[in-house]
């Protein structure tokens, strides 16, 4: 019997240490632990990965959620798991097609007639490195569905979310904005040899601009608005880019797999903390890798891009224009740096999401 208590004991140990090391790599927990109740909260994309684990943690915290969703039996199932999981009766399921401006615009109606108030809205919705698509209206599919259905369904939900102040709006972005380019004589992609990777990372680098612009333009309103690389999770967001197809991802790589990626449940945690931390109800236009705050890439901090930006894509879905708010400390920015109260966690930097 004793010659096995060796092995069984470097065994546990090492099974221990992937764990925790997986912990430190993967960023760790939420570290609020900040209730929501009698607080409404819209998030796409929520019938599965990290959207459907943020509408479970966020529903423990007693929030109303409303699950925005393309395939709505999946929705519905996610729904009722959420429902019976955590004895929270407020979980919705409701139809939205971030391909579509007629489905953005009947959604945000829906919310606007229905709920008396938005408290938080999360725009986690998005396709990765999928092909040459178009969306309903003839939008390259990962600009479309990443940036300008959010970008139109925010603006729709505007009124709502001012009236429901202080409230907060989260843009689910990714590491991989650091090497996005901006096209503005090609945005959608009709006149050139369609990059899948290139793409996506624009359509990344558009949410970290459109936050910046965003949170500009509803200073005083009591409206906060970030953008949050969440971090690498293990979710169907991947499908397309050919990941773990082989033998040799699959048993080679492995193991770092394991280490550097989360599980949907891990990958949902950022969001949260965004969602709920008290800390954070008066920190905006800023961008957030995985728990920390940080400095976007240099082009994501133009300002003339992201009012660019904000100008083609209001043009592009039919939104009336907004005038931009004036900056309000006397500088050029109207962001001052986020002053952080107590010490932040101390994580490894992920990778694309």
């Amino acid at each position: 019997m004793n010659k096995y208590i060796l092995p069984v004991s470097v065994l546990g140990t090492v099974v221990g240490c992937g764990v925790l090391l997986k912990d430190h790599m993967t960023g760790g927990v939420c570290p609020s632990k900040d209730k929501i109740q009698g607080k409404t909260v819209v998030i796409t994309g929520a019938n599965t990965g990290l959207g459907k684990e943020t509408a479970r943690e966020l529903a423990k915290r007693g929030g109303r959620i409303i699950m925005g969703c393309r395939n709505m039996e999946k929705c519905e199932t996610a729904a009722r798991e959420i429902r019976g999981e955590t004895l929270n009766k407020h979980v919705y399921a409701r139809h939205i097609d971030l391909a579509s401006i007629k489905s953005i615009r009947e959604f945000a109606n829906r919310v606007n007639q229905e709920e008396e108030r938005v408290d938080i809205l999360i725009n986690n919705a998005g396709v990765m490195r999928c092909p040459a698509w178009k969306t309903e209206d003839g939008f390259d599919m990962q600009f479309g569905v990443n940036h300008l259905g959010h970008f139109l369904l925010t603006n729709r939900l505007l009124e709502k979310l001012k009236s429901s102040a202080p409230s907060r709006v989260i843009n689910l972005s990714s590491l991989a904005h650091i090497v996005g380019e901006m096209d503005f004589n090609d945005l959608n992609w009709e006149r050139k040899k369609y990059d899948t990777k290139k793409a996506y990372c624009q359509s990344k680098l558009a949410n970290v601009l459109f936050t910046r612009e965003l949170a500009k333009r509803l200073q005083g309103t009591g409206v906060t608005v970030n953008a949050l690389h969440p971090g690498v999770a293990a979710t169907e967001l991947g499908r397309h880019t050919g990941m773990h197809r082989s033998q040799f991802s699959s048993t080679v790589l492995g193991p770092f797999f394991y280490l550097l990626v989360k599980t949907p449940q891990q990958g949902a945690q950022p969001t949260v903390f965004l969602a709920v931390a008290k800390e954070l109800e008066e920190v905006t236009g800023r961008y957030f890798d995985v728990l920390q705050e940080k400095e976007p890439a240099p082009q994501a901090l133009d300002d003339e891009a992201a009012q660019r930006l904000w100008e083609a894509s209001a043009s592009l879905v039919g939104l009336e224009q907004m005038e931009p708010a004036p900056p309000t400390n006397g500088t050029t920015d109207p962001l001052p740096p986020h002053q952080h109260q107590g010490p932040m966690p101390i994580i490894a930097v992920p990778q694309q999401a």
